[in-house]
């Protein structure tokens, strides 16, 4: 394949060249007029899977004829016939192994990092570890690192670092991949020192990133018949530049960085390194474009010199697009529109971004027209109904149990997905229904069996339902583990539960769980993890947990059922081998392009310097050079948003050094050229708009709906008119509509469930002082308190923070208590009442809090809040429940009471300022209260009268149960009411 020479041969292919077609086509031209075996006994080495097939499909394409034997850089013990290399140790092992040191250098030091991140850590020692392998570092030279004027964090890094020097000498015996790789490398490359291979070899599309490989690169480049095939070289850039980048500390993020690393170890002049195949790009003078603007920032200054040299830049444009959206929304519907059109075009288009939310948003975008794209990434399996399935399960273990888990689990499509789906569903939503009426937080087996039994009670064949019950408190309750356990332990028990959720109540274990793609790739992780678990040690359930959802989260499915053959997504790893018509550079701003790198905990800038490992800017420039790659497709679009959701975005800074290399050169049209790839941009943007506009209608109105009288309600509470006076049109909407806002499923400490225990509370406090005066004290207001708060509180943070209130009133309360009982006996509590207005034929109804009786046999009316009580104007216009309830006694409303004389009528305040306000029975009697209320009954009862919505609310901001369905938002209380006659 080549002639002799006592160089190390290195080729290159520019950017804008369909890598694996090029290195086909150069091999061909090669070994054209040779025996057609001679390319079977080829050696190609590259770097991907991707790679490797995208080959065999160029070679299937023809002309007809052998195959070179192409294995990958990864795969290369086959090559050393003969050699014993052990196998690698999995890599989940060695981190389930760093998991146990990692572990225990947190409980020696808390402080370093939050338990949550032991397998982030981890996975990171891992990372650096197998870093340190692929460029022969060791431990010992990262312990010999001068940290004296350090951060004392460093200094304790590198420690643990020579701890772990332990694990690295006990991979002699068996080695991890990395370790492995490297003795493969090493063996191999002495091998061919001592016998060259005498048919070709060649290493075509890597990089050299990495140590190992760049040491394998060399070796080959070496051989009599070996060479090395640079993908996206810049034969663009001169001499003089690519000396420039001799200097790793402040060329690395440069994209040709690496190949001048190799050129250097090789000493070989970048005028040596010669095209591969006579391909030409798409587009030389783009390259070169874009080969300028990315030169080193110290000499940028070649922009002006160089920058006339390139002609006319409307014709290395003339095929790129600038999109600007506003939002990562708004982008990601143009790039799906720009899709759509290509694929009626019958191009090959190509979506390449790092930002997995945008390949979201345009795959759903993408939906509207049916087009399902070949996403090279998937999804990951931790979003996927298994992955979601194994961490809720999991979240059992770590937690108490609370309704919003358990009707997660239950709801979830997996769950009881054996037989008897639709049945486990239909259950499923009267357990939930009833829980939201009743309220039941933390379910727990005693529970539901009294929710269950209610729900029985309803039902024609109660057995059914009650024995699904019982199989939920069985599977579900009391599964909270608070100590530690091995790593074993949980496997199998997770396990075990997952599919027991998932079987239901069938005797076998045919579920849905590990079937379909997701569910075999879930399976696959679990059995992996259960093989490596002895090497995980001791964990606790929320430990376990967070190493689950890490595990989850490095893997990916892919569905392969559907995908539109010429739409595809792809990372940038995969776009360095595949090409399109069109490409589309996606969400083009720092962060993305180029990625922020992930922090370092264990070593930071100028110790891996010293230390010889990586530099952060080596993510940099490999994301530069794959960037260099994609915008020589034949049309390429660059695109970003100009907000994020959260705040302005910074532009990639390779779209600002094109933005200020073409606008630096007017005489070249560079301005002309960045405003048409603008405007190009913009057709794109109206497109959307066009795409997204809708006909504007007009806000609702104010409604004030008159149903017919018949429809009117005939029965109110005594709070419920309070609401009648500030908000009618809740009052429609309960009794006429009969529609009831839904509870939420977890019921939560708020103000409505604190005044139910209050007052549960005071009832009971004011028995026992009935029955024994001597018990009027603080203690026994306290010891009550906590029995009520111990059965009717199930929240811990809410009883301790409702008993410290109860406790900081006490005194005062006790005090105003005494007085009250000096002169009054309490009566009766949480009396039942009721009053009728013959003439109206409307009914009114309460609840008494507590009525007391005075010597002359008067009654005394309290009503405890947990707030602020409202005041005697407030009790005059709008909140009028004790005065009512005055009316009410006087009128024998009352029958435990009797009708009697209102002597005192007051709101008991215990919130953080105590106080007792009365009701103004001066100013508003009985009777005039009376009168005024069957006033305001008739009035409703008048076929012109509307109930008006939020007519006099307390303030603008005041929610309402019937806020949504008045349509509040579109009118506001400025807006006049709109009367509507119903039938």
């Amino acid at each position: 394949m080549f002639e002799p020479t006592d160089r190390p041969r290195v080729f290159g292919l520019a950017p804008g060249v369909d890598f694996p077609a090029g290195l086909v086509a150069g091999m061909r031209d090669r070994l054209a007029g040779q025996p057609p075996e001679t390319i079977a006994r080829t050696v190609l080495i590259v770097n991907s899977q991707r790679t490797r097939h995208r080959l065999r499909q160029v070679f299937d394409a023809g002309p007809p004829g052998f195959m070179p034997r192409i294995s990958l850089v990864t795969e290369l013990g086959h090559l050393l016939p003969g050699h014993m290399i052990p196998e690698a140790i999995s890599p989940l092992r060695k981190r389930l192994e760093l998991t146990k040191l990692v572990s225990g250098l947190l409980d020696a030091d808390p402080s370093l990092a939050p338990r949550s991140s032991l397998y982030d850590l981890a996975n990171s020692l891992a990372a650096l570890m197998d870093e340190m392998q692929g460029e022969g570092v060791t431990a010992d030279d990262i312990a010999a690192l001068d940290v004296s004027d350090q951060s004392g964090h460093w200094g304790r890094a590198q420690q643990f670092i020579a701890l772990a020097q332990q694990y690295l000498d006990q991979t002699v015996s068996t080695p991890d991949v990395e370790t492995r790789q490297r003795r493969i490398v090493t063996d191999l490359v002495r091998n061919w020192q001592e016998s060259p291979p005498d048919h070709p070899v060649l290493l075509a599309g890597s990089t050299g990133s990495r140590g190992t490989t760049a040491m394998l690169m060399q070796a080959i480049a070496h051989l009599p018949q070996g060479a090395v095939v640079l993908p996206g070289y810049d034969f663009e850039m001169p001499t003089g530049v690519w000396q420039d980048l001799d200097d790793e500390t402040m060329a690395e993020d440069h994209p040709q960085y690496r190949f001048r690393a190799l050129m250097r170890a090789l000493d070989l002049p970048s005028a040596q390194i010669r095209p591969w195949c006579d391909t030409a790009p798409s587009s030389s003078a783009r390259n070169a474009l874009i080969s300028l603007s990315l030169r080193p920032a110290p000499v940028t200054h070649a922009w002006l010199t160089e920058g006339p040299t390139l002609g006319d830049l409307r014709e290395p444009t003339a095929r790129m697009t600038l999109l600007e959206a506003p939002t990562p929304r708004i982008e990601a519907q143009a790039i799906a529109a720009r899709l759509r059109v290509a694929v009626e075009e019958g191009k090959t288009a190509a979506l390449i971004t790092p930002d997995r939310m945008l390949t979201r948003q345009v795959t759903s975008a993408l939906d509207r027209w049916n087009i399902l794209p070949d996403d090279s990434a998937g999804t990951p399996l931790q979003l996927s109904p298994p992955g979601r399935f194994l961490r809720h399960v999991a979240d059992l273990f770590g937690r108490k149990l609370d309704a919003a888990a358990l009707l997660t689990l239950l709801k979830h499509p997996l769950t009881h997905s054996a037989a008897d789906r639709n049945t486990h569903q239909l259950h499923t939503q009267r357990l939930e229904m009833q829980i939201r009426r009743d309220g039941l937080p933390y379910p727990d087996p005693a529970g539901l069996f009294s929710i269950a039994n209610k729900i029985a009670g309803r039902m024609a064949e109660p057995d059914e339902f009650i024995d699904w019950a019982n199989w939920v408190a069985d599977t579900f309750c009391d599964m909270e583990i608070g100590d530690e356990r091995s790593l074993s332990c949980w496997t199998e028990g997770h396990l075990a539960l997952a599919e027991r959720i998932a079987a239901g109540r069938s005797s076998g274990k045919a579920s849905e769980l590990w079937k379909q793609a997701s569910g075999r790739t879930a399976l696959a992780l679990m059995e992996t993890l259960t093989t490596e678990a002895s090497h995980g040690g001791a964990l606790s359930a929320r430990d376990y947990a967070d190493l689950l959802s890490a595990l989850l989260s490095e893997q990916e499915v892919r569905d392969l059922e559907g995908p539109h053959p010429d739409v595809m997504i792809w990372g940038t790893l995969e776009a360095r081998v595949q090409g399109a018509d069109l490409v589309i550079l996606g969400g083009l701003n720092d962060g993305s392009w180029p990625e922020s790198p992930p922090p370092d905990p264990w070593l930071n800038r100028q110790m891996r310097l010293q230390a010889g490992l990586l530099l952060p800017e080596r993510r940099i420039g490999l994301s530069a050079h794959d960037y260099q790659q994609a915008i020589a497709a034949p049309e390429v679009w660059l695109s970003r948003s100009i907000r994020s959701d959260e705040a302005e975005t910074v532009p990639s800074r390779w779209l600002n050094r094109l933005e200020n290399l073409l606008c630096g050169l007017p005489e070249q049209g560079g301005p002309d050229a960045w405003n048409e790839m603008r405007s190009r941009g913009k057709h794109w943007l109206a497109q959307v708009n066009a795409l997204e506009r809708i006909d504007r209608v007009p806000p609702a109105v104010r409604p004030s709906p008159r149903p017919p009288i018949a429809a009117r309600p005939r029965a109110l509470s005594v709070t419920e008119i309070k609401r009648l006076i500030r908000d009618p049109y809740a009052i429609y909407a309960k009794h006429t509509l009969r529609l009831r806002p839904i509870n939420p499923l977890v019921q939560s400490p708020d103000a409505p469930v604190r005044g139910i225990v209050l007052h549960e509370i005071m009832e009971r406090f004011i028995s026992e002082v009935r029955a024994d005066p001597v018990r009027l004290t603080k203690a026994v207001l306290l010891e009550t308190s906590r029995t009520v708060l111990e059965k009717a509180a199930p929240w811990p943070a809410a009883r301790v923070m409702w008993l410290a209130r109860i406790e900081r009133v006490a005194d005062w309360f006790i005090a105003q208590e005494r007085l009250r009982q000096a002169h009054a006996v309490p009566a009766s509590f949480e009396t039942v009442g009721s009053y009728k207005f013959e003439d109206l034929g409307f009914t009114l109804t309460g609840y008494a809090d507590r009525i007391d009786r005075n010597e002359s046999g008067e009654a005394l009316i309290y009503d405890y809040k947990t707030g602020s009580p409202p005041s005697a104007k407030e009790q005059t216009y709008f909140d009028k429940q004790l005065l009512i309830e005055a009316a009410m006694v006087e009128e024998g409303g009352f029958a435990d009471v009797g009708a009697r004389p209102v002597a005192h009528a007051a709101f008991i305040g215990l919130g953080s300022k105590p106080q007792e306000v009365p009701a103004p029975l001066e100013d508003e009697p009985p009777s005039v209260v009376m009168a005024g209320l069957r006033s305001l009954v008739r009035h409703y009862f008048d076929p012109n009268q509307g109930f008006t919505a939020r007519r006099l609310v307390k303030t603008e901001e005041a929610p309402g149960d019937y806020d949504q369905l008045a349509r509040f938002g579109e009118w506001d209380g400025t807006t006049a009411s709109t009367p509507e006659d119903l039938t």
